[in-house]
């Protein structure tokens, strides 16, 4: 009787249905099991991917971007150094002591300011350097449309460019609403701001001590496009140029 009952028990055990029915059963419990499983497993991926994201953005940060602002300064007097290459494409185009090629305050200057494509507004209290008075006039033959303001007593002293400058076309006004017109300023396109304590003349150039910002940051460049709007539409350029009478 004994032996009927276990032969039973483990023909039941060992019976192909038996084994299908304990195989589903136990997936049946594993199925929730999996499931918790593969939430934490996207969860941890969720987090990964996040700091992997944020040290990403740390690092870029840290790295110089292709298109950072510029902003720059220069400082004077500069080195006395030749800039024609500055001017011409042309390999040793000029003979002239100086010493040729050199990065100088200067050079870097009037690379700044030739780098114009559509527009210079320029806003100096004295105007006599002869090398930035080509810049401007190269800008113009070129097609840029420039803007001179000036001082109403310094645009006649001797060797002011003004004169040059008129002659060539381009439109000057001077200030007649205060006692000097006293700013250093230029800009180009609208974009790029050129400002600081330097006069355009020769002995500020290469003699003062002087500074000049160079900068993009749009917050600091708008304050002056207004300034320059402001000064260029209230003085009439018939106010301070006017044509001389004949003696009689």
């Amino acid at each position: 009787m004994l032996t009927r009952v276990i032969s039973t028990a483990v023909s039941t055990v060992l019976s192909p249905a038996a084994l299908h029915s304990h195989v589903v059963a136990t997936e049946a419990s594993s199925q929730p099991m999996s499931g918790m499983w593969t939430v934490k497993v996207l969860g941890l991926g969720v987090v990964a991917l996040s700091l992997g994201v944020e040290l990403l953005v740390r690092l870029l940060r840290r790295l110089r971007p292709l298109n950072k602002t510029l902003n720059e300064v220069l400082f004077f007097p500069s080195e006395v150094a030749c800039v024609e290459h500055i001017f011409t494409s042309l390999p040793r185009s000029c003979l002239c002591p100086l010493r040729h090629g050199a990065e100088t305050s200067l050079s870097r200057l009037l690379r700044r300011i030739l780098s114009a494509s559509s527009s210079l507004d320029l806003c100096v209290f004295a105007f006599s350097n002869i090398n930035l008075s080509r810049a401007v006039l190269a800008l113009h033959a070129k097609g840029v449309t420039v803007r001179v303001l000036t001082d109403k007593d310094y645009v006649a002293i001797a060797g002011s460019q003004i004169g040059v400058l008129r002659k060539a076309g381009i439109c000057a006004r001077c200030d007649t609403n205060s006692v000097y017109m006293h700013h250093k300023f230029a800009l180009v396109d609208g974009r790029l701001l050129v400002t600081g304590s330097l006069n355009w003349t020769r002995t500020a150039v290469q003699s003062n001590t002087e500074n000049v910002l160079v900068t993009e940051e749009p917050d600091l460049v708008r304050p002056f496009v207004q300034e320059f709007n402001r000064l260029w539409e209230s003085n009439d350029p018939a106010r301070c140029f006017r044509p001389k009478r004949p003696k009689v």
